[in-house]
């Protein structure tokens, strides 16, 4: 069953590459993001997305969010926060890709922790994008309690999780 507003947020062990603005195409070892400590005290938007690289994710979905991300530290959010189903590299190497600098924390949840946890997982093993992944999402979580959930009703197309309906949320 998915999370849904009012819920405690899980406690997911997710990894992230930090930006070094210092060293931009440095390779750096992986950090750890524990969401209760990470999100207590604080307001995160949470983006889910099926995976990086992806034409929708790519074009559609995270550059809208980048180009936005003041406005939405603007309305009280802390942190932002994309996560997808690869691994911390690919998650880094995408952040690159799409110039997220420190703007956005690249996360990976390569072994489907948070997608079971949330419940909002979904297999794409037809598509060859493997059984365990993301749905595509978007949460704001204040103080560890989702305050608002929007879950796509299809997964290829961005319609009630991009970045101007996060913000109008807000």
């Amino acid at each position: 069953m998915a999370i849904k507003v009012g819920d405690e947020f899980p406690e997911v062990q997710l990894k992230y590459v930090p930006y070094d603005a210092a060293a931009p195409n440095a390779c750096k070892g992986p950090q750890l993001l524990d969401t209760k400590k990470a999100f207590s005290g604080k307001k995160v938007v949470l983006i889910g997305v099926p995976g990086a690289f992806s034409p929708t994710c790519s074009v559609q979905h995270i550059p809208p969010y980048v180009a936005k991300a003041d406005e939405l530290k603007a309305k009280g959010v802390d942190l932002i926060v994309c996560v997808s189903g690869n691994d911390f590299f690919v998650m880094e190497a995408w952040g690159k890709q799409e110039k997220v600098t420190d703007k956005i924390l690249m996360a990976g949840d390569a072994n489907g922790e948070l997608g079971r946890a949330t419940g909002l997982s979904i297999d794409l093993s037809k598509a060859g994008l493997g059984a365990v992944r993301l749905t595509r999402f978007v949460a704001i979580i204040d103080n560890g309690k989702v305050a608002h959930l929007a879950v796509e009703p299809d997964p290829t197309e961005v319609t009630v999780t991009g970045a101007d309906n996060t913000l109008s949320a807000l």
